[in-house]
């Protein structure tokens, strides 16, 4: 509940039910917080566990302050009483705890001590710490945009502070002006690293002084009524100011950082004993029975009941059943559209043949036009008559206003991130992103997609970032380093992401409109050299979509199969039609998606040509053609009349100088001998 108040509360103008029902929380959490590693004692679960006593008073107050079905609320490892506070019950922290199929957050598949209740907007938040301050912007950047009332509430300890990505948030808040409210709870460690060696201020938040559009407040967040005092302002002036609040809270932490870690090794006796001294659940009490608003009966009664309704939540909690192994593929990858027009990505259309740029920007508008809550930002997006950095957007702001196109600041993690939080508001809602100008300095926003590729599967389908990531990919530019590289390799590792890699204007038109409609994250990676190439502009029929993990057979074949993908899809080709006036026969499979892979086209090509060559533009070692060797000798393999063989580029960077650049990247020689190497063998 949020108190409503013209002026700041004191104990004495709070209703007697209200500091009653708190101190009941209190208690509940308390006993909660202290009986928590029994259940690891015990082998029941709970092995990890961050104890937030000392934290009482700012946890209490950021739950007391969160409006359900108005405010969104990211919590981090430590908030335990902030959960109970803001509606959670004392079973539902348990079977959290102790990682049961019925937990809200995950259904067991997060780590313990991570609160949430995704129906109830309070978000379930990754391990890493802070990141979350990013998807807490972006949804304060929906609820603006959407014209709701309410704020993002994100909480974290103020080690945490020093991880990039929470600049990044604090710059875009104040930058844009949103109503999200950042609480930084300091107790003066980050695990066992104290804070002198975090920044060079006492105070983290003084490292934001200098920030526009910003309120910094302190409080102590060892009392309750300066710390509600302190939530109630800070909710207010973000609502009525349509800005961010640092909410720095000074607390206390009375025990170690986690079960697994010995404070004893860094903190002295006298320093622990001055933090139990501070307990602000004491306090507390002693400032209700100093003020005469509860005598100690009363108080211990409070205390009775918190203890009854936590043996009956650990009874009820020990029932329920735990996570059922069968499930552990449900919700990796989120939904598919379903294509239904064009069900294998295939066409007959003989229209005017379309540019490969211009195939992906004719795709966006349409489906800007197709779905009325689809957005796109990035670095260069939207200024005058520039849409991106190739011009792939172009137009699209002049169409679709600046509160859908919009640039960002040069923040990967930033532009990623914000996508994350922005696609929880509501599902309807998709988010476009070019994650990098270029594919290789799309690095520093890898933390904020491994999130995104975990999400679904995370909170057991309860949320999943519907969010397409283009990138511009490959070399062949005379771009050397940071403009050349190909990462389709790392990204396929992580499950949960679309990979898709298209060669040709139609696939490119209809794989963008696929992942535009479809759930959960894509990675589109654009082959820039090929965006207005002559050899990649084909006819794109109207509304064309492509499945993923669907293949496309560009050149049939009887004596080779050929398995390419990108800008060396057309390199294949050339080299097939100049052994074909050799007479041998090569078939040219452009694979399109690499996640998810169509294992049928490929064993079914190599079953009737017996012979098998892999081509990709990325490094020959470690490349992604390693998974699709693998896959044809481990179910093919009686089949195979010559070893699988891979042609990629050499293991070193790509140069910048020509002649450099022509050294190292693969091309049609390479790949010309490389088939005449499988098919004499």
């Amino acid at each position: 509940m949020t108190p409503n108040r013209q002026q700041k509360l004191t104990l004495k103008t709070i209703n007697k039910s209200t500091l009653k029902e708190w101190y009941f929380l209190c208690s509940l959490g308390r006993a909660l917080d202290e009986r928590a590693p029994n259940y690891l004692k015990q082998a029941l679960g709970w092995s990890y566990h961050a104890p937030y006593a000392g934290h009482d008073a700012i946890q209490l107050a950021i739950g007391a302050t969160f409006t359900l079905g108005e405010d969104h609320l990211f919590l981090y490892y430590r908030d335990m009483l902030a959960a109970l506070a803001a509606g959670l019950t004392a079973e539902e922290i348990i079977l959290n705890g102790i990682s049961k199929a019925t937990d809200l957050a995950s259904g067991g598949r997060h780590m313990s001590n991570h609160f949430a209740k995704p129906e109830w907007n309070i978000h379930n938040v990754s391990s890493c710490t802070g990141n979350h301050t990013l998807h807490a912007v972006g949804v304060a950047r929906a609820i603006k945009k959407y014209g709701n009332k309410g704020v993002a509430i994100s909480s974290q300890g103020e080690s945490s502070v020093s991880e990039g990505y929470c600049y990044e948030a604090i710059n875009g808040a104040s930058n844009e002006k949103l109503p999200v409210v950042f609480v930084f709870q300091d107790n003066g460690y980050g695990i066992s690293v104290p804070k002198k060696d975090q920044t060079a201020n006492e105070f983290v938040a003084d490292n934001f002084t200098g920030f526009k559009n910003l309120k910094i407040i302190h409080c102590d967040g060892k009392d309750l009524v300066d710390s509600i005092n302190a939530m109630t302002e800070a909710r207010e002036h973000a609502i009525a100011n349509q800005e961010p609040v640092i909410i720095h809270a000074h607390c206390v932490r009375i025990g170690a950082h986690s079960n697994s870690d010995k404070h004893e090794l860094y903190r002295d006796e006298k320093e622990r004993a001055e933090a139990k001294a501070q307990d602000p659940y004491k306090l507390f009490k002693t400032q209700l029975k100093t003020a005469k608003i509860f005598t100690e009966a009363e108080l211990k009664a409070i205390e009775d009941e918190a203890h009854k309704d936590l043996i009956q939540a650990h009874k009820k909690a020990l029932k329920a059943p735990n996570p059922d192994p069968n499930t552990i593929y449900d919700f990796v990858v989120a939904k598919e559209f379903k294509c239904e027009k064009y069900p294998d990505g295939t066409h007959l259309s003989a229209s005017e043949p379309v540019k490969f740029i211009d195939a992906l920007n004719r795709t966006l508008k349409a489906e800007f036009r197709h779905n009325s809550d689809t957005y796109i930002w990035g670095q260069d997006m939207a200024y005058k008559d520039k849409g991106g950095i190739f011009n792939v957007s172009k137009g699209m702001q002049k169409e679709f206003g600046p509160e859908r196109v919009f640039n960002a600041p040069i923040a990967e993690d930033f532009i990623v991130g914000t996508a994350n939080g922005f696609s929880r508001f509501n599902k309807k809602i998709r988010v476009v992103v070019e994650g990098a100008e270029f594919a290789d300095y799309f690095w520093p926003a890898m933390e904020q997609l491994v999130e995104c590729s975990h999400e679904y599967w995370r909170t057991n389908g309860q949320f999943t970032p519907n969010i397409l990531i283009r990138l511009a990919s490959g070399g062949y530019i005379g771009g050397g380093l940071y403009h050349s590289q190909n990462i389709e390799a790392t990204l396929c590792t992580f499950p949960g992401l679309r990979v898709v890699v298209p060669a040709f204007a139609d696939d490119a038109a209809g794989l963008l409109r696929t992942a535009m409609r479809s759930e959960g994250p894509t990675l589109f990676l654009e082959p820039k050299a090929l965006y207005n190439a002559k050899q990649a502009m084909t006819p794109v029929p109207e509304d064309f979509e492509v499945p993923f993990g669907k293949a496309r057979t560009r050149r049939e074949g009887t004596d080779l199969s050929v398995y390419t993908y990108g800008n060396t899809v057309h390199f294949c080709l050339t080299a097939a039609e100049k052994l074909a006036e050799e007479g041998k026969s090569v078939e040219v499979i452009d694979l399109r998606s690499l996640n998810p892979l169509d294992e049928e086209s490929i064993l079914q090509s190599v079953k009737k040509t017996n012979r098998a060559l892999v081509v990709h533009e990325d490094k020959l070692f470690a490349g992604f053609g390693g998974e699709i060797v693998s896959l044809i000798n481990e179910k093919a393999f009686s089949y195979l009349d010559a070893p699988v063989k891979r042609i990629g580029s050499k293991y070193t960077p790509v140069g910048f100088n020509r002649i450099l650049e022509k050294a190292i990247l693969v091309n049609i020689d390479d790949i010309y001998e490389g088939m005449k190497e499988a098919l004499y063998y």
